[in-house]
Order: C-alpha cells, then sequence, then structure tokens
C-alpha cells in the first residue's frame, strides 16, 4: 500500500473514541441552519470543543482527504482553497495548494491562503498554532460509518449550506443505496468467509470495528479481527495463520511477498490463492473514510468475483 494511503491509516490507529455531540442536539443545529442560513452553527467536534461557526465560510481547507471528499459531494467543492498532499479526488481538487500532511503541514502557505475554516483531522499538529492565529478549525475524523454520517451533516452544517440537514441525509442514502447494489453483487459462494484485511506495513489490519470492516460485513463477510480487537490492531502474524482465513485483502506490493512469511502458506486463503490486492490507487479509496466507501465495496466486490467465479 503506498505511503500516502499509509498516512491516512495513522491517525486511526489511536482509537476508536470519538467525541461526537448527541444526535439530537447536531440535528437541531442543522435544522436551524436550514432554516436561517445566516444563524450560527454550533456543534461539537472530535476534539470534545464546542465550535460555533457563525456565517458561511467563503474559503475552506481540508488537511485530511476524506474531508475534501465530504465537501465536494456535498456540491460546495468551490469554497476549497487549499488541501492534503494526499487529496486526489475529485479530479479539480488536483489543481488546488498542496499544504504536506499530518506531520508536515506547510503552516506559511495555508496562512498566506486566508482561510476562514480549516477543517483537519483530531490529530493533526497544526490545530494549536492555527487557533492561536485566529484561524477557526474544525477536527473531525469519521472511524465508522456511523460517525460518518454525523460528520457528513456537521460539515453541512458548518459551511452553512442551504437545506443543509436535507442535502446531508440525501448524501448519506446515496452511499446506503450504492452499499446495497454492492452486497447484492456478491457471489453466494464468498458469503460467511472468514477474511483478514492487512491495512498498512507491520501488519495493521483492519478490524470489524473499523469503516473497512463494516463495508466487509455489510459484503457478507466474517472478519478474523474482532470488535474487542479495536479498529485498527497491530496482528502478530501467528493470529493470521492460526485464524486461517479464507480471503485475504492488501496492498499489491504486500501480497507479492505473501509466500515468503514463515508458516503462512497453510493459510487457506494462500493455498487456494484467493488474495483481493489492490493497486495503490485502488488502496487511496479503500482506506478512506469519506463518501467513497461505496467505490470501496465495488473494489472488494469485483475482486470476489473473480476468486469465487461462479
Amino acid at each position: 500500500m503506498q505511503k500516502g494511503a499509509l498516512k491516512m491509516v495513522r491517525p486511526l490507529l489511536a482509537g476508536l473514541a470519538c467525541w461526537a455531540c448527541s444526535a439530537g442536539m447536531l440535528l437541531l443545529a442543522a435544522n436551524a441552519s436550514a432554516q436561517n442560513p445566516t444563524a450560527a452553527f454550533t456543534f461539537t467536534d472530535d476534539r470534545g470543543r464546542v465550535v460555533v461557526i457563525e456565517k458561511a465560510p467563503q474559503r475552506v481547507i481540508t488537511l485530511l482527504p476524506s474531508l475534501g471528499e465530504i465537501v465536494c459531494e456535498l456540491k460546495a467543492c468551490d469554497l476549497l482553497v487549499g488541501v492534503d498532499r494526499y487529496s486526489n479526488w475529485p479530479e479539480r481538487v488536483k489543481a488546488l495548494p498542496k499544504l504536506g500532511g499530518l506531520d508536515d503541514t506547510q503552516l506559511e502557505a495555508l496562512v498566506k491562503l486566508k482561510p476562514d475554516l480549516v477543517l483537519l483531522a483530531r490529530s493533526s499538529r497544526v490545530t494549536q498554532r492555527l487557533e492561536s492565529m485566529g484561524i477557526k478549525v474544525v477536527a473531525l475524523e469519521p472511524q465508522s460509518q456511523e460517525d460518518m454520517r454525523r460528520v457528513i451533516l456537521q460539515i453541512a452544517g458548518a459551511l452553512h449550506l442551504p437545506n443543509s440537514k436535507e442535502r446531508a441525509e440525501l448524501l448519506w442514502q446515496s452511499i446506503q443505496q450504492k452499499l446495497e447494489v454492492a452486497a447484492a453483487r456478491v457471489p453466494k459462494s464468498a458469503k460467511g468467509a472468514r477474511i483478514y484485511f492487512e491495512a498498512g506495513t507491520g501488519y495493521f489490519a483492519a478490524g470489524e470495528a473499523s469503516y473497512i470492516g463494516e463495508t466487509l460485513k455489510r459484503l457478507g463477510m466474517v472478519n478474523v479481527v474482532t470488535p474487542s480487537m479495536g479498529a485498527f490492531p497491530q496482528v502478530n502474524p501467528e493470529f493470521v495463520v492460526k485464524a486461517n482465513p479464507q480471503i485475504i485483502f492488501m496492498g499489491e506490493r504486500a501480497a507479492a511477498d505473501l509466500k515468503k512469511r514463515p508458516g503462512w502458506h497453510r493459510i487457506e486463503a494462500i493455498a487456494q490463492q484467493r488474495i483481493c490486492s489492490f493497486t495503490p490507487d485502488q488502496s487511496d479509496i479503500i482506506v478512506r473514510s469519506g463518501p467513497r466507501i461505496p467505490d470501496a465495496a465495488e473494489l472488494m466486490v469485483a475482486c470476489l468475483n473473480r476468486i469465487y467465479p461462479e
């Protein structure tokens, strides 16, 4: 898996804790914004901080690819004036200034863009510096699909989009409908198969509790990494051998060396050549907790149909 994709996994390894406002407060705020676009939008971000967006921002920067993708899917891409270095979708964001990553955000270049709102990960290192300069910062880091629904609502409200709640819900419904379509295409012989999804080097796995794991469960797969192990735990290689998955998902570079791993030749997935490997571009889609989750599901389903022809 490419370095950019791994960078996106890193912040998720911190844990599953997500500081979120209650659903009731969020919906009330979203309704207020929809009824009166000039009203302040108040919510709690993923640091547990109460954030008040007094008016519609005109210059927005996103420092996490999934957040930029959500902004664009909400039909607000024109507001973006800068993104992180790994943002590459939709096509139009490729022309925007690239401002580094989680650990090396180009602060001076960011400030010159004069943003009135910066959307970033909870683990970003520049949050306090930006706030000390009077720049409005919102930390949002969806780690599950329910998180994603909440974040879509919060971003729509923070941007003061017309009919923000309805727009956000329409996007969420579209995501769910596309996931249903993908799930219907899973071959019957693959249903209930035990899977192992390697999300990054060092044996970091996508567990059932992660948004990737939730997608796999939606497709009828059984994850050998249980919810109690966390969203993206680092597992022992021997654990995978003992779990004996029937299907392995991973980046194509890692897949090339599978047989060299001690004892892994005994794993059913390897013995039966049921390996779903993804290119760096495909991995970008799969590891991002954004609106392209249905695209990730389609990539998984396409592989399942190759290894389980019916």
